[in-house]
């Protein structure tokens, strides 16, 4: 009598199990590591810096920085319609630049006043204007009171009536 076997002798094939499995523990390894660094346990950018100490994103206006009001700006914008632009502000300087700040305020509001006069009323109406005027604005900060006594511009109000 003959046997009637398998000659080939070839494994069964693997489950559906088996061909996930690397799948699943790279998924599970990967969201492991995005959740630890997301809840702030570990820090990629730590790791390529060398080991040094992560710096604090958040921190807080010390006695190294001092605001100078920005007197309010009221203009109005021609067109048909004409409107109102109100626009107040606060420029970060070092403490030691504080006293020239102040002192270099008309020259930085007529420089303000100068800017936001010569836009073209049109512009108002188009989206990320505020980001240019803050930026334009800081511009003329600077030139008035130097690169080294600015650091920033901060707009607290900007309304178009």
């Amino acid at each position: 009598m003959t046997d009637i076997t398998d000659p080939s002798g070839a494994a069964p094939p693997r489950s559906r199990l088996g061909r996930l499995l690397p799948v699943l523990i790279a998924a599970a390894a990967l969201a492991g590591g995005m959740g630890t660094t997301y809840l702030g346990l570990w820090s990629p950018m730590a790791l390529l810096a060398g080991g040094d100490k992560p710096a604090d994103h958040a921190a807080p206006a010390g006695p190294g920085v001092v605001f100078v009001d920005v007197p309010r700006i009221v203009l109005t914008i021609p067109g048909p319609r004409p409107k109102s632009l109100a626009l107040t502000a606060l420029i970060e300087v070092d403490p030691a630049s504080e006293s020239q700040a102040r002192a270099l305020m008309p020259r930085v509001t007529d420089a303000f006043n100068s800017f936001l006069s010569d836009i073209d009323p049109a512009a108002f109406e188009r989206r990320g204007i505020l980001e240019i005027i803050r930026l334009e604005l800081a511009t003329r900060a600077r030139f008035v009171l130097g690169d080294a006594a600015l650091r920033d511009l901060l707009i607290t109000e900007f309304r178009i009536q």
